[in-house]
């Protein structure tokens, strides 16, 4: 899973993909000399990359964040930094993207340079959240980032979960969602994210197609 030289990470709301998103770019530092996390999510104000900006830049990652992340700004507003990423091929690359068409939008702004270099577009699911609960609603929720961002969908993550609560039923309730919607649309399953608990106990899972997650992001009720 970790092939490519730019990793997409999007998701509806709740699916945990900023978690992932950081979580993959920690396991890629294992095995790239140089890479970059980049938070492109300008819809969600409460799972972001900068909750772990210190964490990731003590492990060597090179951080790149829109300059309101932290204020009371919400606007796309992006770096240059991020155009020197695209021409710089040493590193590998994580994007963070917001989960809905707005947020898919940013990264539309970046459509030319990402489809002509190697690349991945993950779409995260959480079937236990709103609107991605039904596979008629995670094929929706597919469309309209695909439309948004002008970039189709490459891999589907499960991310099936219930946070301390979820248990391998769940998660396996969740796989027979996603394989069905990934047998219609012809999108592979390209792994499956969760706590060790759950991911550990997976045998439908390759061991290098399973990320455990580690905790970082904060909710915003944890303060």
């Amino acid at each position: 899973m970790f092939e490519k030289r730019i990793s997409i990470f999007t998701g509806h709301f709740g699916s945990g993909k900023t978690e992932v998103a950081v979580n993959y770019a920690f396991r890629l530092a294992e095995k790239a000399d140089k890479v970059a996390i980049v938070d492109l999510d300008i819809v969600n104000p409460f799972f972001r990359t900068a909750d772990v900006k210190d964490k990731l830049a003590e492990k060597g990652l090179r951080v790149i964040l829109p300059g309101y992340v932290n204020t009371n700004v919400d606007v796309p507003s992006l770096p240059a930094e991020i155009n020197a990423i695209f021409e710089n091929k040493e590193y590998k690359v994580v994007l963070d993207i917001g989960g809905d068409d707005l947020g898919a939008k940013v990264v539309a702004r970046y459509r030319n340079n990402i489809i002509k270099d190697d690349f991945e577009m993950y779409f995260v699911i959480n079937t236990r959240r709103p609107l991605t609960d039904t596979e008629a609603g995670i094929e929706l929720a597919i469309r309209e980032i695909e439309e948004s961002s002008g970039i189709k969908v490459s891999k589907l993550v499960n991310n099936t979960n219930l946070l301390q609560e979820t248990t391998v039923e769940n998660f396996l309730e969740g796989d027979a969602m996603i394989r069905n919607v990934s047998e219609r649309l012809g999108i592979p399953v390209g792994f499956a994210s969760g706590l060790e608990k759950v991911i550990g106990n997976l045998n439908n899972y390759a061991e290098d197609s399973k990320l455990m997650l580690g905790k970082y992001i904060k909710l915003p009720w944890e303060g």
